[in-house]
C-alpha cells in the first residue's frame, strides 16, 4: 500500500452539496503532489479532509497503511501552510518559528538551534527579531513555510500558499518551496488553481473538476497526453486550441483547411466517427510556418490575423478561421500584420481529437513523437 491512500472519498455537506465525489488516489512517501483545478472544484476540501479539518462523509483514508478517518489532526503528523500565512502578529519571526517547539516543551538550546537552521535555509536570519507586519508578503510566506518545516512533520499540506504574492515573488517562492521539499524529503500535497505552479513543481498532478478527478499524471503526461477536453484546455498557457467540428467524408468541416483525418486515423476509427461531432485540438506552439513545415505530414490551415502579442521569447498570434478563433505561438521575429492572411501547418503527430459528447480523447493511429 502507498504511504497515503484515499479510497472512494466523498464530502457531502449538511445542505446536500456534494463537494468531493469518489476521490481515489495513492501518494508515495516523499512525493510532491499538486491538486489543481478551478475555484470550487473540491481541491481545498480534499486537502482539509487529509488534514483532519473536515470530516470524511464516505470512503477511507490511510496513512502508512493505518486507517486515519477518525484520527485527530495532531495525530496525523501533518503540517499545514495556509494561503493567509496565519502568523501570530504579536510575535517576532523567531517566536513564530519557535512556537510549535515551545508547545512540545523543547529545550531552549534545541529551539534556538532549530530556528536558526531553518531561518538560514529560508533566508530569514536577519529578520528573526522583526514582527510580521514589518515583512513583505514573500518573507511572511517563508515564515509560514518555516514554521511547518521546523516541526519535522512527515506530511506537508499547502493550500494556495502563493496566491497573495505578486508575479515575481511567486516565481521565487516556487523554486524555494521545491528546494525545501528536496531538502526535507517530506510528502507534500499542494493545492493551487494556477496550472503553471502545478507544472513546474509537481512530481504528480491531480486535475479536478466539479469534485471529481479528471486525470492524474506527471506534468509531461498531462501536457502531451490529456485524457479529455477539460485537461487539454486547462493545462498549458495559452491553452490548447479546441475547434468544434463534424466529420464529413473523413474530414472535419473546418473552413479553408486541408485537414483529412485519413492521414492520422485508421478506417475503423473513421467509420466510427463519420457524421459525428468532434473537437479538433492542437497546442499553440505546435504550428509550423510554410518554410519549415513538412507539408507531406502536416495539415495546412489558413487564417486571418486579429491581434499579436510580443512576449519576448515568442509572439502570440490571435487568428480567425472563418469565425473559428485560435491562438498561435510563433517565433518572436514573426510579426504578421492585423488583417493579414496567415498560413500555418500542424504536424500530424501534434493533432488531438475529442468526442464532443463524452469530452474524452479519441485515440488515433498516428504515433505521437515525444
Amino acid at each position: 500500500m502507498a504511504y497515503l491512500t484515499l479510497r472512494g472519498i466523498n464530502k457531502i455537506y449538511p445542505n446536500g452539496f456534494h463537494a468531493v465525489r469518489d476521490f481515489n488516489l495513492e501518494i508515495e512517501k516523499g512525493e510532491f503532489v499538486v491538486l489543481v483545478g478551478s475555484s470550487g472544484c473540491g481541491k481545498s476540501t480534499t486537502l482539509r479532509m487529509i488534514a483532519g479539518l473536515e470530516s470524511i462523509s464516505r470512503g477511507d483514508f490511510y496513512i502508512g497503511g493505518e486507517k486515519a478517518n477518525e484520527l485527530d489532526p495532531r495525530e496525523r503528523g501533518v503540517a499545514m501552510v495556509f494561503q493567509s500565512y496565519a502568523l501570530y502578529p504579536h510575535m517576532t519571526v523567531f517566536d513564530n518559528l519557535a512556537f510549535g517547539l515551545m508547545l512540545q516543551g523543547a529545550d531552549d538550546d534545541v529551539i534556538e538551534e532549530k530556528v536558526e537552521k531553518t531561518a538560514s535555509v529560508l533566508g530569514l536570519s536577519e529578520y528573526l527579531e522583526r514582527m510580521p507586519r514589518e515583512l513583505s508578503g514573500g518573507q511572511r510566506q517563508r515564515v509560514a513555510v518555516g514554521r511547518a518545516m521546523i516541526r519535522k512533520a512527515d506530511i506537508f499540506l499547502m493550500d494556495e500558499p502563493l496566491s497573495n504574492l505578486d508575479a515575481k515573488q511567486r516565481v521565487t517562492m516556487r523554486s524555494e518551496i521545491t528546494q525545501i521539499h528536496r531538502q526535507t524529503g517530506a510528502t507534500t500535497i499542494y493545492v493551487t488553481h494556477d496550472q503553471t505552479e502545478a507544472m513546474t513543481m509537481a512530481d504528480k498532478i491531480v486535475v479536478m473538476k466539479d469534485g471529481c478527478i479528471s486525470q492524474v499524471g506527471t506534468p509531461f503526461d498531462l501536457y502531451f497526453e490529456p485524457a479529455n477536453m477539460f485537461v487539454a484546455g486547462f493545462i498549458g498557457d495559452p491553452p490548447m486550441n479546441l475547434i468544434e467540428s463534424r466529420v464529413i467524408n473523413g474530414r472535419p468541416d473546418i473552413p479553408d483547411n486541408s485537414v483529412d483525418l485519413r492521414n492520422i486515423a485508421d478506417s475503423e476509427l473513421l467509420a466510427g466517427i463519420e457524421g459525428k461531432e468532434i473537437v479538433f485540438g492542437f497546442r499553440p506552439e505546435a504550428i509550423k510556418l510554410k518554410a519549415e513545415a513538412d507539408s507531406e505530414h502536416s495539415f495546412r490551415m489558413t487564417s486571418t490575423v486579429e491581434l499579436t502579442e510580443l512576449l519576448g521569447d515568442s509572439t502570440n498570434v490571435y487568428v480567425d478561421m472563418s469565425g473559428i478563433k485560435s491562438i498561435l505561438k510563433a517565433d518572436p521575429h514573426v510579426s504578421p500584420n492585423i488583417g493579414e492572411v496567415f498560413e500555418f501547418y500542424i504536424p500530424y503527430d501534434s493533432v488531438y481529437l475529442f468526442d464532443k459528447q463524452t469530452q474524452k480523447r479519441i485515440r488515433t493511429s498516428e504515433k505521437r513523437i515525444l
